[in-house]
């Protein structure tokens, strides 16, 4: 690690963002990561203590650079997915889980909740990120390890969920109810959700990367996400698994879903032409908007989606404009914010998105520079703040955002991850 911070620091001629970097990337690992006695790795979000699928991967993903040449960081990013499918194989629908089985949770949303899990709301990302990691680790490092039988087992029970979860309304028993809360932390239909079209190839979730529920049951960048990991399930099960079977599964679903996006995911604005929606419901309803959350519309190419590329051209105008509900402009920045957090609150997340998505570096090194500029002093990445006075925020400590502006720095200074 100091030799890659000396490496780093040999290429970066702006302190500011220098100094940035080393405590976001620290931060993280000196943190929120607990090796445990089995060498798998926990790693919470940060100020709250419970671990993520979602965000532990997007939370270590940078340290693959540093895990090409230290066994120790590849020990912990492969610990990490045999963690993520050891929860995986306790509750598939969950999105975060405890340490171990304590009965910590955010609310007591089932009479006989399992103790490991913390949240049980159903969010398609919570299965794609474990997936990504562990494909990630295989084309940056050649590690193959992570792949044993229990992620074998683990993507075949996700590729069975999303099945079911193209026929949300006939095959699926998942219900999630929250009393005496927010109308965005519970669903609808006694826990069912919106009414969606079923068998249009589309995967329905219950909860958005936000942990809000999804207006329409359809997300459309959490279908992208699905499309892309299940090529990559093909590629791990044809070349290193050597199950034909399960990469010709994982192919014919990836494609199957695929259409699915192409023929209901997008529609027709005056403004910007075809775009892709945020979510819709397969009757022929469209959630227009983006959320600074990943996945999101703003970051299908950071994914890796290849989508028609005039659409997605569109989707990008319409995001990073006033047109988007949750894009603000104020005196110190403008990006995409949240239904999450407070209006006219912009995320760093989304910031580093467009920053990693940028076409010129003049832009990437903008919005690394807003970056540095909006932590209110605090040395720390934020989740949302007030696109007018900073120093007003969410989340003091927010891990994922700090990979994340680590992520843009380490793009700025030349080092790509291989996707």
């Amino acid at each position: 690690m100091d030799k890659f911070l000396k490496e780093i620091a040999q290429k970066c001629n702006n302190q500011a963002w220098l100094k940035q970097f080393i405590t976001s990337y620290t931060n993280t690992l000196d943190k929120t990561v607990k090796i445990l006695p089995n060498k798998t790795a926990h790693v919470i979000t940060g100020d709250i203590p419970a671990m993520w699928l979602r965000d532990s991967t997007a939370q270590l993903r940078p340290y693959l650079f540093v895990a090409q040449q230290n066994k120790d960081v590849l020990s912990m990013l492969v610990g990490l997915v045999k963690r993520q499918f050891f929860y995986l194989d306790i509750d598939i629908y969950a999105n975060a889980f405890n340490i171990e089985p304590n009965g910590d949770c955010w609310e007591k949303d089932y009479e006989n909740q399992n103790p490991w899990v913390w949240e049980k709301k159903f969010e398609i990302d919570s299965l794609c990120y474990p997936i990504q990691l562990a494909y990630l680790i295989w084309k940056n490092t050649g590690c193959t390890e992570q792949f044993d039988e229990n992620f074998k087992k683990g993507v075949v029970n996700i590729i069975n969920l999303f099945k079911t979860e193209q026929y949300h309304e006939e095959k699926s028993e998942y219900r999630f109810i929250r009393k005496n809360s927010y109308f965005t932390d519970t669903l609808s239909r006694d826990g069912k959700g919106a009414l969606v079209k079923s068998g249009i190839g589309l995967i329905w979730s219950g909860f958005r990367p936000s942990d809000d529920a999804c207006t329409y049951g359809y997300h459309i960048p959490s279908n992208m996400f699905a499309v892309i990991v299940l090529n990559y399930v093909y590629e791990i099960a044809k070349d290193i698994l050597h199950d034909i079977s399960l990469a010709d599964e994982a192919r014919k679903l990836a494609d199957e879903v695929y259409n699915a996006i192409e023929k209901y995911g997008k529609t027709k604005t005056e403004e910007f032409g075809d775009v892709y929606a945020y979510e819709v419901d397969g009757f022929g309803m469209f959630n227009l908007m983006d959320d600074a959350n990943v996945p999101s519309l703003l970051s299908m190419e950071y994914l890796g989606y290849k989508g028609d590329k005039k659409t997605m051209e569109n989707t990008r105008k319409f995001i990073l404009s006033e047109a988007n509900p949750y894009y603000y402009t104020g005196k110190y920045a403008s990006g995409v914010g949240s239904p999450h957090t407070p209006s006219n609150y912009i995320w760093h997340i989304a910031l580093a998105i467009q920053g990693l998505t940028a076409k010129t570096i003049e832009e990437k090194e903008q919005i690394l520079q807003t970056l540095v500029n909006t932590t209110a002093n605090t040395g720390m990445m934020h989740e949302g703040f007030d696109v007018n006075n900073p120093s007003k925020f969410t989340r003091e400590w927010f891990s994922w955002a700090n990979a994340m502006y680590s992520e843009l720095f380490l793009d700025v200074m030349g080092y790509k991850i291989k996707i």
